[in-house]
């Protein structure tokens, strides 16, 4: 398998490089619009914040013939807590997209993203719709324009595309603030030319959504409209279901990865490895909990080694274990620093404050209680994270 995420401009780098998809997208100021044609079998996982948005509403139904045609995504306006106006706006979307496309609307799906405790504003959305329906195509301009399309607070698009022996599964996703997923991802759109089952595809991506979508705490808000689509249009024939799943991963994790390192306002990255847990999902709620505490967030921002706030947090995620048996390192390869060695604290802090300066700074805590790991993401915690949020709707 190989990370063709990271290629030179003017190349396919997520969504064009599977065969069977097009797309094209549209920015006027905050309002985007993306529109992704690809017919195929497709399961999708979406929130579980209570208060969930119409689009997700309406796609927890759809979702269940196990197939869509296209996705119609707008930005700049949530459409959650909008009430039954909000709901037959979610279906005159997918109506627009429909008639644009001469398919069912019940075979498009919807997403969408912004501010929330707004109307649509359909006009609009049907403007965009007709002007970026005849620009469908498999192309690098495409891809791009598709990725910015969906953004709202995120600095740059966000892409992904791995390869496996005979296929290819590639994507795009959009995340910045709201970021605590508790299902797969603010906005993400997967697809792969694989032939696979809906209902496999189901438990793969939720699978693949745990671990890696599921990991990331930029400020540890769950929102509305959290939704991650997985279409296969099935032109590769059947593949190994294992390597499906080990390539589906790769590219989540990669889109997952992306998120963290764009949380709104931050200046550092950061993974947290935890190993020697005793089951994996101990290892996740330990991770999770390290990369989202607020306290951590701070410290890592002000380049403070304060390891006692990565032990606390630990030690409230729920999880069983010896805090005088535990180690934890801050840093990564050569300028991997011990801050406690079997309970026992380093007096000398000096080398992982110099870790700190790093852009991506890696956290390792070992629990010793079995032998199972698992990694999160995130951010460090800044002054611009509230300048950002501050003033969001205005």
């Amino acid at each position: 398998m190989s990370d063709n995420r990271v290629l030179p401009d003017g190349t396919i780098r997520s969504l064009c490089g599977v065969s069977g998809v097009r797309c094209a997208g549209t920015k006027e100021g905050k309002f985007g619009l993306a529109l992704i044609e690809a017919p195929g079998e497709s399961a999708a996982v979406f929130t579980r914040n209570v208060a969930k948005a119409a689009p997700i509403l309406l796609m927890q139904e759809r979702i269940k013939r196990g197939r869509l045609e296209a996705i119609l995504v707008n930005s700049g306006c949530a459409n959650a807590l909008t009430g039954r106006r909000g709901q037959a706006d979610a279906m005159s979307m997918a109506e627009i997209a429909a008639e644009k496309l001469s398919c069912s609307p019940d075979a498009v799906g919807v997403a969408s993203t912004g501010v929330i405790g707004r109307y649509l504003d359909l006009p609009r959305i049907e403007k965009q719709c007709s002007l970026i329906a005849p620009r469908l195509s498999r192309s690098p301009a495409a891809e791009s324009d598709t990725a910015a399309a969906i953004m709202t607070t995120d600095t740059y698009p966000k892409h992904a595309l791995v390869k496996g022996e005979q296929f290819s599964i590639g994507g795009i996703c959009k995340g910045s603030g709201m970021i605590a997923p508790n299902m797969g991802t603010m906005l993400a759109f997967l697809y792969t030319d694989a032939a696979i089952p809906a209902c496999d595809l189901k438990d793969m991506l939720s699978h693949a959504v745990t671990r890696s979508f599921n990991q990331v705490v930029v400020d540890g808000d769950t929102s509305t409209n959290d939704v991650c689509f997985l279409t296969a249009t099935g032109s590769a024939g059947r593949v190994d279901n294992h390597e499906f799943e080990k390539v589906l991963l790769e590219c989540c994790t990669l889109l997952a990865k992306q998120i963290a390192a764009d949380g709104e306002g931050a200046s550092r990255m950061i993974e947290v490895i935890v190993t020697n847990a005793g089951t994996e999902t101990d290892a996740r709620e330990v991770a999770k909990t390290i990369v989202g505490s607020p306290l951590v967030k701070s410290a890592i921002y002000g380049q403070d080694p304060n390891w006692g706030r990565i032990i606390a947090a630990a030690g409230r995620a729920g999880v069983s274990f010896d805090p005088d048996a535990i180690s934890c390192w801050i840093g990564a390869g050569q300028d991997r620093a011990p801050v406690c060695i079997a309970g026992t604290m380093t007096e000398d802090l000096r080398a992982a404050k110099q870790a700190l300066d790093a852009k991506q700074v890696v956290i390792e805590l070992d629990l010793q209680e079995g032998e199972e790991k698992a990694t999160a993401w995130g951010c460090d915690l800044t002054e611009e994270y509230v300048v950002i949020n501050g003033k969001y709707t205005t």
